[in-house]
């Protein structure tokens, strides 16, 4: 029997990417990443590897038919296994080449797992964070409660905020997502595929919404 197949979405900061990595562990599934296939397609050295090379050393946007490309050779060398997919599709056209993609593979998506989260949550949660300029660990001061001017917990290291952490950054990325993204969510509402949850509440509590609703 084929494995599930399930897409993730959610707006920066929602906490899709972690998850993704749970509900893979969880369902015994292979958590996609399309940052992780654009880095292996360019270290394997694939045709399409190559081009999305180019494309990233210039700081441009990788072409949707490349991405869409990577995928399916991804999905090919796994056969019937189970995978979900964290970031991607972002976009309607995506949405619907990656539905024709499956279709030649005489599979379709089992769920769309959606992480609601309110956009000043979203604020907050990432005007908060702090990399360790020491070790790169990730912490968030809102939710370890910590203050501006302490050290890392793992090393001692000086916090530092990413620039693309300051507020009117973050809000136009959320504005960028939504008007993107509202029209995904429409797209697989409307086939029954879609699994809101509240990426408000704790992580634990996240997981265990998700997988009562696609187990």
């Amino acid at each position: 029997m084929a494995g599930k197949c399930i897409v993730i979405l959610g707006p920066p900061g929602s906490g899709k990417g972690t998850q993704a990595v749970r509900i893979a562990g969880e369902l015994g599934i292979k958590h996609l990443s399309t940052g992780d296939l654009l880095r292996e397609g360019v270290a394997r050295k694939t045709g399409l590897g190559l081009e999305a090379e180019g494309y990233m050393k210039r700081g441009d946007l990788v072409p949707d038919e490349i991405m869409l490309g990577l995928i399916h050779e991804e999905l090919g060398r796994m056969g019937d296994s189970g995978w979900i997919l964290d970031g991607y599709p972002r976009t309607l056209p995506q949405a619907e080449s990656l539905s024709g993609m499956l279709e030649e593979q005489g599979r379709s998506i089992d769920h769309v797992v959606f992480v609601d989260v309110n956009p000043e949550v979203i604020v907050r949660r990432l005007t908060s964070r702090r990399i360790c300029s020491g070790c790169n660990a990730v912490h968030n001061l809102e939710m370890e409660d910590m203050s501006e001017g302490d050290g890392c917990r793992e090393c001692g290291g000086e916090l530092v905020k990413r620039p693309d952490d300051d507020e009117e950054t973050v809000r136009r990325r959320l504005e960028v997502y939504g008007i993107q993204t509202a029209q995904v969510v429409d797209y697989y509402r409307r086939q029954n595929r879609l699994v809101p949850v509240d990426g408000a509440a704790g992580i634990d509590e996240v997981t265990a919404e998700i997988l009562r609703n696609v187990k």
